[in-house]
């Protein structure tokens, strides 16, 4: 199981970003999440996912905000589960609290702890942090084109959505390496799910 743990950056600063926040994810991913997510402190954002690819794509939205560290992590759950994230407990929530705290450190505001922990869950962060260093240095123009085509245009279609060429639309998504993002999440999907395999 996954248990993701986001902590508001600078939250005494700036506004309180977790109630919009856990109203995207809830609309993002709704169902397939294994509880909603909640606020499970004050600046806090907590959810409890199954499925490897979900809990990744959690993982991309919190972290293009650039408003959260969000710590991931893996290993099993209390069972029976709580009616609400506040009321769940387990190994899973004990990684993802210390996955938290060390992300605030990091450049990424990244981390990944899992029960077992070793090598695997030590190389899948890593991989994973360069996707993310990849995502932050994506200009606007490419972000643009990259939610378009998530919403499954064609690449032509978001061309003449975005008033671009054909040509200019590759160009972008070169120069924003929406390819490369594709081929290395598909892995990471695998890794993270095997990451679970392992705690089982």
């Amino acid at each position: 199981m996954f248990v993701i743990t986001a902590d508001q950056v600078n939250s005494r600063e700036l506004p309180d970003a977790v109630s919009a926040t856990i109203a995207q994810l809830a609309s993002e991913f709704g169902d397939s999440l294994t509880l909603p997510p909640d606020r499970s402190a004050g600046d806090e954002v907590q959810l409890l996912v199954a499925d490897a690819a979900v809990a990744l794509r959690s993982i991309l939205l919190l972290t293009r905000a650039k408003r959260w560290s969000v710590g991931l992590g893996v290993g099993s759950i209390r069972e029976p589960l709580g009616t609400s994230i506040r009321e769940s407990t387990g190994p899973a929530f004990i990684a993802a609290r210390t996955a938290v705290e060390r992300a605030k450190s990091k450049p990424t505001r990244f981390a990944l702890e899992t029960e077992a922990g070793g090598t695997p869950a030590r190389d899948t962060e890593a991989i994973l942090d360069l996707l993310l260093l990849l995502r932050g240095r994506r200009t606007e123009e490419g972000w643009e084109l990259y939610d378009l085509l998530a919403h499954g245009m064609t690449q032509a279609k978001a061309a003449a959505t975005l008033g671009i060429t054909p040509q200019a639309a590759s160009a972008r998504a070169q120069a924003a390496e929406l390819r490369a993002e594709a081929a290395v999440t598909e892995g990471l999907v695998r890794l993270v799910a095997r990451l679970d395999e392992e705690d089982e």
